[in-house]
């Protein structure tokens, strides 16, 4: 009887030891994943074709506002009622429509930069063997910093 009991504490004993020597060994392992970091304001601010669709955007509102600056003066010209309100019917529905069209423009060039910028940071990071990409704002510590090259990709 004692030698079952001594035998199973020994099976149970190396059992333990062999458990922990096992846990030390995957507690001194490094990670089998790289982990990086991308500043996406830096990336975006970085790109000619933000810049290029800053501009244009601009240009449009430029374009909107002599519009609106015309339909000012038309109005202040004219004394009877309902011309003013054919008037001002007029100017609104062109502005609307120039309104429509930049919204609608804006969202799908940004869109497709957006879309380019996501690609080339999958793409280096790839090719830089990485399995993890965060934005730069939410890591604490850690992780390799990849905006340097991800933008000179997207420029």
């Amino acid at each position: 009887m004692k030698k079952k009991i001594l035998t199973t504490i020994l099976a149970i004993g190396a059992f333990a030891a062999g458990y922990s020597i096992n846990n030390i060994a995957i507690s001194h392992a490094t990670p089998d994943y790289r982990v990086a970091i991308v500043d996406i304001q830096k990336v975006v601010s970085s790109s000619n074709e933000i810049n290029a669709l800053k501009i244009e955007q601009e240009k449009q509102i430029q374009n909107m506002n002599a519009t609106i600056n015309k339909a000012r003066q038309e109005i202040s010209k004219e004394k009877d009622p309902s011309k003013i309100a054919a008037i001002e019917e007029k100017y609104r529905d062109e502005i609307n429509k120039q309104k429509l069209a930049l919204d609608t423009s804006y969202n799908n060039k940004l869109k497709a930069i957006d879309s380019k910028i996501k690609t080339a940071v999958v793409e280096k990071a790839r090719s830089m063997n990485y399995n993890i990409v965060l934005p730069k704002n939410t890591v604490l510590f850690g992780g390799d910093d990849i905006t340097d090259q991800v933008s000179a990709t997207i420029q």
